[in-house]
Order: C-alpha cells, then sequence, then structure tokens
C-alpha cells in the first residue's frame, strides 16, 4: 500500500492560509531525488498563487531544478501569479511553445500582463502559437500605451441590446458561446455598440423572465477610456466600490471591461511600490531578486543619503569649538536630530499615502499644515520637558536643559511642516514623493535639529 503524501497544513501553523513549512522540505527532497510523481503529488492540490510563492521563496538552483522535473507547475495561471521580475526571468527561459501552451486558458488581459514583459522576438514566436482570434485582442492591447485601462482590460465582455429582456439574456448565457469563464455585470449596448448601462448578475436571477433590463441597471455605471491611467481606474473603483466598469475607444465604443480583481492588483502594486520608494528601494524588489539587482536598486539612494548626510556633518563642523568646550552637547545632540527625523517620517508617511489617495488637495492642504505644525509643536513642549529634565539632572546644567529643549521644540515642528510640505512639493513639480521625501524630509530635520542646539548652546552656553 502506498503512503498518502498530506500537503495539509499542520495544525499549529500560525494560520490557516499561505504554505506549511515542512512543504518546502517535502518538495526540495523530491527534487533532490529526482521523484516527479511525488512532486506532482505535493504540487497539484497547490492554489496557483501558491505555487507561485513557493517559487519564489526558494533558491535559484532548486527552482531550475523543480522545474527541469515538473514542467506543467508552470501554467499560465502560476505565471500570472509571480513577481514581476522573476516571471521575466522565467519567460526569457520558457521555450515558445511550452509558453504558448501555458497562457492559452488565461483571458486577454492576463495574456497582454505576461506577452508585455518579452522581447519583440519572444512576443512574436509566442503571438504567433495562438489562436488568429486571440492573437488579434492580445496584439490590440499592446498598442494601447503602458499602464493604461486598454492594457488593463479583458476583451472577453458579456455584452446585451438595451432592448432585451431578462428572459432573452437568460437564454443567450445558457447557449451563448465564448463566454469568460467569470464575470459579474451583463453590459447593455445600443445599435452603436455605445454602452449604456450595465445589469448585475443577481438583479437578472432574481427577477421575471418579461422585465426589461433597462429597467434593472444600476446606479454605480461609469466607463472608461482606453487611455486612461490604471492608477486612476483603480481609484475610481476602490472610491465608487465598481466590481466591473466597460471600457470605450475614442468613440465610445464597448472594446472591452475591468474587473475589481485586475482593479484592486493595480492599487496593491502600488502600495508595494510606495512602501519600497519610502524605504529608499527604486524598482520592484522582491525577495527572489539576485545580488546584483538588489544592490542596483539600493545603491543610488545610499549614494544620496551619503550626500546629505555629508551636508549635516558640515552644519556640525561649524560648531567644532562649541562641541570642544562643552563635551556634554555631543552627547546629546543625537537626540534632537533622532527625534525630529521620527516625527518627520510620520508626517511624511501620512502624507504619501494621502497623496496617493487622493485625500490630500489644494484644498485641504493649509488645514493639513497647521495641524502637523500643532503636533509638532505639542510633541515638542512635552519631549522639551523630559529632555529639560535630563539635561538638569543629568549634567547639572539648567541652560543646558533649555537649550536642548528649545532645540526639541524647534525641530519637532519642522519636521512636521516638512514631512508635509516636502512630499507636496515633489509631486506638483512631477518627481514621485515616496521615492525622493524620505532623504530630504531627513535632511532638513538633521540641518535644522544640530542647527537650532548647536547654535543655542553657542550663543546661550559659551
Amino acid at each position: 500500500m502506498t503512503d498518502q503524501i498530506d500537503t495539509a497544513p499542520d495544525q499549529d501553523d500560525e494560520d490557516d492560509f499561505g504554505l506549511p513549512p515542512r512543504l518546502f522540505d517535502d518538495v526540495l527532497d523530491a527534487v533532490e531525488a529526482g521523484d516527479r510523481a511525488a512532486l506532482e503529488a505535493l504540487l497539484e492540490p497547490l492554489h496557483a498563487a501558491d505555487i507561485a510563492d513557493l517559487l519564489e521563496q526558494i533558491e535559484m538552483r532548486d527552482r531550475r531544478a523543480l522545474l527541469d522535473l515538473w514542467s506543467d507547475a508552470l501554467n499560465g495561471e502560476v505565471l500570472s501569479e509571480l513577481d514581476d521580475n522573476l516571471r521575466e526571468e522565467l519567460l526569457r527561459t520558457l521555450p515558445p511553445e511550452q509558453l504558448a501552451r501555458a497562457v492559452r486558458e488565461l483571458e486577454s488581459d492576463d495574456v497582454v500582463d505576461l506577452v508585455e514583459d518579452l522581447d519583440q522576438d519572444r512576443q512574436e514566436a509566442l503571438l504567433g502559437a495562438l489562436p488568429a482570434h486571440e492573437r488579434a485582442a492580445v496584439e490590440k492591447a499592446l498598442a494601447y500605451p503602458d499602464y493604461s485601462a486598454g492594457r488593463l482590460m479583458q476583451v472577453e465582455v458579456v455584452r446585451a441590446p438595451q432592448h432585451w429582456s431578462v428572459g432573452e439574456a437568460i437564454d443567450f448565457l445558457r447557449h451563448g458561446e465564448g463566454l469568460p469563464d467569470q464575470f459579474y455585470h451583463v453590459i447593455l449596448v445600443d445599435p452603436r455598440m455605445h454602452p449604456v448601462g450595465y445589469v448585475g448578475l443577481g438583479r437578472i436571477l432574481s427577477s421575471g423572465r418579461q422585465v426589461r433590463l433597462q429597467d434593472l441597471t444600476e446606479d454605480s455605471f461609469r466607463t472608461f477610456h482606453v487611455e486612461d491611467e490604471e492608477g486612476a481606474v483603480a481609484y475610481a473603483f476602490n472610491q465608487y466600490h465598481l466590481i466591473s466598469a466597460p471600457v470605450v475607444d475614442d468613440e465610445d465604443r464597448l472594446v472591452g471591461v475591468i474587473t475589481i480583481d485586475d482593479a484592486m492588483n493595480v492599487l496593491g502594486e502600488e502600495l508595494g511600490e510606495d512602501m519600497m520608494r519610502l524605504g529608499g528601494v527604486a524598482g520592484e524588489a522582491v525577495m527572489s531578486d539576485s545580488v546584483r539587482e538588489t544592490t542596483r536598486q539600493r545603491l543610488p539612494w545610499l549614494a544620496v543619503n551619503l550626500a546629505t548626510a555629508i551636508i549635516a556633518s558640515g552644519v556640525i563642523a561649524l560648531f567644532e569649538e562649541t562641541i570642544g568646550a562643552l563635551v556634554a552637547l555631543a552627547v546629546l545632540m543625537p537626540i534632537v536630530a533622532s527625534m525630529g527625523g521620527n516625527a518627520g517620517t510620520q508626517s511624511l508617511t501620512v502624507a504619501v499615502r494621502a497623496i496617493a489617495t487622493r485625500d490630500l488637495t489644494t484644498k485641504n492642504l493649509w488645514r493639513v499644515i497647521r495641524r502637523e505644525a500643532a503636533v509638532g509643536l505639542i510633541n515638542g513642549a512635552v519631549f522639551a520637558v523630559v529632555m529639560g529634565l535630563v539635561g538638569l539632572f543629568w549634567f547639572g546644567s539648567p541652560m543646558l536643559g533649555t537649550v536642548i529643549a528649545v532645540a526639541m521644540v524647534i525641530n519637532l515642528v519642522i519636521a512636521g511642516l516638512s514631512g508635509v510640505l516636502v512630499p507636496v512639493v515633489l509631486d506638483r513639480l512631477g518627481a514621485d514623493p515616496a521615492l525622493a521625501s524620505g532623504t530630504f524630509v531627513t535632511t532638513v530635520t538633521d540641518v535644522v535639529g544640530f542647527f537650532a542646539f548647536l547654535g543655542l548652546a553657542s550663543v546661550v552656553l559659551l
């Protein structure tokens, strides 16, 4: 009797989702032994997203051995779930016929997402292996600008004439061919193929056959142009709670539909990019990146940070004699700069997120600035009392405590202001506030903190 391989998570795993730790060991053992049957038994029950996670988390050498042993692991669904960098790496190595076989069952938007990462020759090879109607749909989508609604949409659309009844729609859905695997609305069109509304499947199924579809249309209906920026589309989906929305061309004719899963993917990617950029990491850093790629992403902004640190050090050098005369200043001045940096980062994080979600606008900018200044003033006053007492009891100098207290107030107010103003100014100049703001805000708080503390010390204490 053959033992069954159990891929269910342990009961004591921290959560019920994701991959159990023992699965990695079992998979790698099967790969090392060259046991294809055992590997299939482990991977076939898994969701495509879980297989993608597994491929991303194992070493490159093990990943190549796994794919050599079980090439079926790379079907279209798995490819669409992979991080962009790893997917691009694998797409460069897959034979065109295997790639074409993998993507045949995907919706057109997912095929476009894969094909656009290929070079021209591999694009042609893959498109040539697709059926004629699929190739035409993909080529049409690739003609639209990058990161546009035309690239995001799928061309498989469920549409019906606006004069149809519920009964006619149901009969069409039961017997129609070429319908997408998943859809949420039936889009109503006029004789010129202009979308005029849509009806949710729930309303169709709960209404009598004689009811007109026009009488069931939803108020949330809106259309997007093929060249609309995908970030704006995703924002509208989130803002107006859309499930799907039609896409039109220059003549307002229906050419595709965007669904909520694709819109939420865009939002997730933008959020992830913002998090990376706030940390000074350019590009789409993922755990499967090589040492070379990771270094390339991080080095430029480390260089910028070095330059700004030299500027802050230059401020300290201006007060070399002051520090030499009163060593306590060298002990306390990092505290002022650190508190300002942390306060600036707090304001910056809120501001960058508000800019991304369009919650920070010209209308409320000055209110937000006043709020951050007030918060900095209050926090500065609280910690000024604390640091004043530290200066008094640690170094026995009331005036030293006063100097660091005043410097703390000044720097925390400036930190709050710069945390809002720097990303707003960069956004107005067309720069990415998530990527560039952190370095500039840190520089401002360091320079102001050192200058305020050491400058006051020079005037008051010496």
